[in-house]
């Protein structure tokens, strides 16, 4: 009888299943699969999530091949030497674009994502710091690393599992971003690196590298100490080279010993894959290299995850054939467009001024004017954005300026200059309404501050 009983009066669906003890028997597949996929449909639009720097979108044949290596666990070398081999191109892909001096003496690796790529990037900085410390018989206590008070929550982290000091260099309206201000205060003996944002996640501006690097020489050349540079390119190290070629930021500098970036964001993959390149092998110490044999020969492996997928690195792979260099700069410049475009708009709006433009990364945000109302803040406009579909955060900034609250879109592909106009009607209609009342909403958090650039 269940075999033609509607999917929805079959036990499982007309009934409830306990949510924190597994079932004593099992389900039809159709009424698992219903279950689950209902209680999802409870997420957001994905495609609507201006909160997440994640790919939302990828094509038919993407999305094909993705089911077809859905199976594939990455670190399985010897079982999947074709993908191996595709991992190995597409880090040497990148190493290419990021201008590696010397394509026959670098080496990098897919990880997880970024926060893993940071992971390993910081770790062989403190490795390689260690090492040298050792050699000149001095202490290998108490290693620091420098970074914007505006970092992402990865490299706390880094720190904090490794044991180390971080050192954040303030944000002022007058510095949002690490420029090399004042860089001398926080450097010394034990800094094993500085880390340096190429698009920073709160509002998605560039770290100057080349200035941060130039500042790194004046040190040594006042104190001896010899500081590298990570360039954690989450985002931009997919931009900066189509969009902005002639912005010097990557292996072109001689202070960078490796930069990240993240496949899953502007890399145009779905989740999780990201990527970690070094200069050259010797800034990445041999002691956090593993190897393991395929096809006959030697393949170095790094990774902080045994166990992954590598049906991303198949899609990344499929999107630098897809794409080439001259797609990327037009999905990517198009993500541009569409983010300068809606920041140019909200910018003509009475109520806010503009912390960024979008022009960078497709990334920008903006605060509400201290003297435009008292009766609403930017976290009831996400709520009331969220009420249509769209999931546009508000926020307080990094501790220097944690008084003043953005409020912040990321452009990706799959945010079509129509669906933009249609996210700018329903802020228009939103701040008309917020503006409409009379009295104050709950005051939950401030959500302005003042701002200057």
């Amino acid at each position: 009888m269940l075999s033609i009983n509607p999917v929805f009066v079959r036990p499982g669906e007309a009934t409830e299943f306990d949510k924190f003890v597994m079932p004593d028997g099992p389900s039809l597949p159709e009424t698992a699969y219903q279950i689950v996929h209902d209680e999802a449909i409870l997420d957001g639009n994905a495609r609507l999530n201006l909160a997440t720097f994640v790919s939302t979108w990828m094509d038919d044949e993407a999305r094909k091949l993705y089911l077809e290596a859905a199976d594939k666990n990455m670190i399985d070398k010897d079982e999947y030497p074709a993908t191996a081999a595709i991992e190995d191109r597409c880090w040497r892909i990148l190493a290419d674009l990021w201008n590696v001096p010397d394509a026959n003496d670098t080496i990098g690796t897919s990880t997880i994502g970024s926060s893993e790529a940071c992971m390993l990037g910081g770790l062989a900085m403190k490795r390689l710091w260690r090492e040298r410390r050792k050699a000149e018989g001095k202490s290998t206590e108490n290693p620091n690393m420098v970074m914007s008070a505006a970092v992402q929550v990865v490299w706390e982290k880094f720190c904090n599992y490794w044991d180390i000091e971080p050192r954040y260099v303030p944000i002022t309206p007058e510095h949002m971003v690490l420029d090399g201000h004042e860089l001398e205060k926080y450097v010394d003996e034990n800094t094993i690196g500085v880390v340096a944002i190429l698009g920073q996640t709160y509002t998605g501006a560039y770290e100057p590298v080349e200035q941060i690097a130039k500042k790194l020489d004046e040190i040594q050349q006042n104190t001896g100490v010899d500081v590298r540079i990570h360039v954690d390119g989450a985002s931009g190290a997919m931009v900066a080279p189509f969009c902005q070629p002639d912005l010097e930021w990557d292996f072109r500098i001689d202070r960078v010993n490796s930069i990240n970036t993240s496949g899953h964001k502007y890399g145009l993959v779905y989740p999780g894959v990201g990527w970690v390149v070094w200069r050259n092998t010797a800034v990445l110490p041999e002691s956090i290299i593993f190897h393991v044999s395929y096809l006959g020969g030697d393949m170095p492996t790094l990774a902080l995850n045994f166990s992954r997928p590598g049906a991303q690195v198949l899609l990344q792979y499929y999107q630098f054939l897809r794409l080439g260099r001259e797609g990327y700069r037009e999905v990517q410049q198009n993500s541009i467009d569409v983010a300068t475009y809606l920041s140019s708009e909200i910018e003509r709006m009475a109520p806010f001024e503009l912390v960024s433009r979008g022009d960078t990364i497709p990334v920008f945000a903006w605060v509400l004017k201290s003297d435009h109302t008292d009766n609403w803040t930017l976290y009831d406009l996400a709520d009331r954005l969220r009420m249509k579909g769209w999931l546009v955060p508000a926020y307080p900034l990094a501790d220097d300026l944690s008084d003043v609250v953005l409020q912040r879109i990321v452009v990706k592909a799959g945010l079509s200059r129509d669906l933009a106009t249609a996210l700018l009607a329903d802020i228009k209609g939103e701040v008309a309404y917020l503006d409409s009342l009379t009295s104050p909403l709950p005051d939950r958090v401030a959500g302005r501050g003042q701002f200057h650039h």
